[in-house]
């Protein structure tokens, strides 16, 4: 039989790694968005607030609000986009959410109040939740006969790559009270690549093939993920997608300016005993620390869907959960950011907790059909973003209270890893594939 229009065969070679080169690096350079304000945020915070100055438990509060606007925005742009990939196709979805992405963070560049930064990081973050879900159903659809771990694996690497991109921009490059805005810039690169998408990259055969069947439904897929049969499917993928987006944002994230925290009070300590003028701290520090994680991140979350391919889906989650609590309570507990072991159990936590991020993008599509994968997918995803928004603004109000004690916080947010522990033993025993 000869391969119709609709046939994902039809599509050549050359074709089908375009479309993975174009959904890695669009989630790849919504990972340095992610990472950025986490990076810079200290010396954004005093810069903004000159000639006020904020004190340690300040900062902290205003490091969980901008993580909380990211987190509220990503979760609203995974409904939206995941809506618009559905409805319009996964390329246009994908092409305006890293425009969205790119530019809002630029007009991040000129504001000149801390509320006016959050307000655009919010709807800089729209952009950065579309992402997952339309490069995760582009990709797969494109490409139905190339191992699904693989594909699963690469693009949950592909953000942790853009954390360490940033991680090393901000370590060979110095970002400091005077001078952090040019980071913005930075951000704000990527908009070639949304022009691109929109008018190079190939639309998912799969997603054309079903398009005149789903405007013939007329069924809205936001209405459908929640109504039956899709209901418990769909509120399966926001319990375990919403577990390692709060490990993520609530626990490990707090690494970063707990480094820079320590690092600050080290020059400190070392001005007060040498009665010498302060030096600044080392702004390399935090840098190192996002870099170490996210190195470990890498090759997790490359092995997340293959590990969950080899003894199953849920073996495999609980495992990571374990794992990654394990990790996590050891280091909030017996470590800090000045003992030699720190920087090899950020290592690890990121290499365990990223791990979900290979595993994901291969169970939640699975769980969907064509017509709603987009939309199943970004809010399964995204909703724990809402979750973990809630937890990290008590979390950043915990630690003001307790004048920025990080490991008190990190000790308890870990505790989101039992949850997933148990939530597992919910999913379907065995593995599913892709269907119409």
């Amino acid at each position: 039989m000869s391969a119709t229009p609709a046939d994902p065969a039809v599509l050549a070679p050359h074709q089908r790694w375009l479309i993975l080169a174009a959904a890695f690096l669009a989630w790849m350079f919504a990972g340095l968005e992610i990472s950025l304000f986490i990076l810079i945020h200290r010396q954004m915070m005093i810069g903004v607030s000159y000639p006020l100055r904020l004190d340690e438990a300040e900062i902290t509060r205003w490091f969980a609000w901008f993580q909380a606007a990211f987190l509220f925005g990503a979760a609203a742009g995974g409904w939206l986009f995941g809506m618009l990939g559905d409805r319009f196709g996964r390329r246009l979805g994908l092409g305006l959410a890293v425009l969205c992405y790119s530019l809002w963070t630029l007009a991040c560049f000129p504001a000149a109040t801390i509320k006016g930064l959050i307000i655009f990081r919010f709807l800089a973050c729209l952009g950065i939740g579309g992402v997952w879900p339309n490069a995760v159903a582009l990709t797969v659809e494109a490409m139905p006969n190339v191992s699904r771990p693989l594909i699963a694996g690469i693009l949950g690497a592909a953000a942790n790559v853009g954390f360490v991109l940033m991680g090393a921009i901000g370590y060979f490059f110095a970002i400091t009270v005077d001078d952090w805005r040019w980071t913005l810039l930075v951000g704000a690169t990527p908009a070639l690549l949304g022009f691109l998408t929109l008018f190079a990259i190939p639309e998912s055969p799969r997603w054309l093939s079903t398009r005149k069947a789903t405007a013939a439904a007329a069924s809205s897929p936001m209405r459908e993920v929640f109504r039956r049969p899709l209901l418990y499917r769909t509120l399966l993928g926001i319990g375990l997608g919403a577990v390692p987006v709060v490990g993520t944002a609530a626990n490990a994230n707090w690494l970063v300016p707990w480094s820079d925290q320590v690092a600050e009070e080290r020059s400190k300590s070392a001005e007060v005993n040498s009665k010498v003028a302060k030096k600044p701290a080392d702004a390399r520090v935090k840098a190192k620390t996002q870099m170490t994680r996210s190195g470990g991140a890498i090759f997790g979350s490359l092995l997340g869907g293959i590990v969950a391919s080899l003894i199953g889906r849920r073996w495999s989650y609980f495992l990571i959960s374990l794992a990654t609590f394990l990790i996590s309570t050891y280091i909030f507990t017996m470590l800090d950011p000045e003992n030699p072991q720190f920087q090899w159990f950020a290592f690890l936590l990121g290499f365990a907790g990223v791990t979900y991020f290979g595993w994901l993008p291969l169970f939640l599509p699975e769980l969907f059909p064509t017509r709603v994968r987009s939309t199943g997918a970004g809010i399964s995803f995204n909703t724990g973003r809402v979750v973990a928004g809630i937890v990290v603004l008590s979390a950043g109000f915990l630690i003001e209270r307790f004048g920025g004690n990080y490991r008190l916080v990190g000790f308890w947010s870990g505790m989101i890893y039992v949850v997933g522990m148990l939530i597992i033993w919910l999913a379907p025993r065995s593995s599913r594939q892709l269907e119409d």
